[in-house]
């Protein structure tokens, strides 16, 4: 696989979405769960794409539960709780594994691209985000502490 757009994930809704659709955007991936300490982060993360969306930012939110079980819900439970909590507007998929065995080919291609401290590719924990450029190809990872307001810069530099 030469880029993102190369991958397909099943959305929250159960749909396939073929990520060429966002072919020509900016994107910014991030394993989310909801009972996580980072789980605020989906407020910074909606404001991010409030704001950036019309210059081309979309973020991307991957539910996954192999952190300290703190995705427990299933599909409708997740989307009710970022709908409701938070406002997510941005788009969010089904829930998926981002290491092991059965990680997610596009988290697998992700973590190749862009490994994460001191040359690791394993995903620490919930809130991990991996930018894209609009050609597809992973720019940077940001760990879970790295805020969506710290990653402000970054996201611009690239619309």
């Amino acid at each position: 696989m030469a880029s993102i757009y190369d991958f397909t994930a099943t959305g929250i809704d159960g749909k396939e979405v073929a990520l060429a659709d966002y072919r020509g955007k900016v994107l910014l991936i991030v394993n989310t769960a909801s009972k996580c300490g980072f789980t605020p982060q989906y407020e910074g993360l909606e404001t991010l794409h409030k704001d950036l969306q019309d210059k081309g930012l979309v973020v991307l939110g991957f539910p996954c539960n192999q952190f300290g079980n703190q995705e427990p819900g299933d599909a409708g439970e997740i989307a009710n709780f970022c709908k409701l909590t938070y406002d997510v507007n941005f788009p969010m998929f089904a829930k998926i594994d981002v290491n092991g065995e059965n990680a997610a080919p596009l988290y697998e291609f992700l973590k190749r691209e862009a490994r994460g401290l001191m040359g690791s590719k394993a995903i620490k924990w919930n809130f991990t985000k991996f930018l894209v450029d609009r050609d597809g190809h992973v720019v940077k990872r940001f760990g879970p502490q790295e805020t969506p307001e710290k990653l402000r810069g970054a996201v611009e530099a690239l619309l």
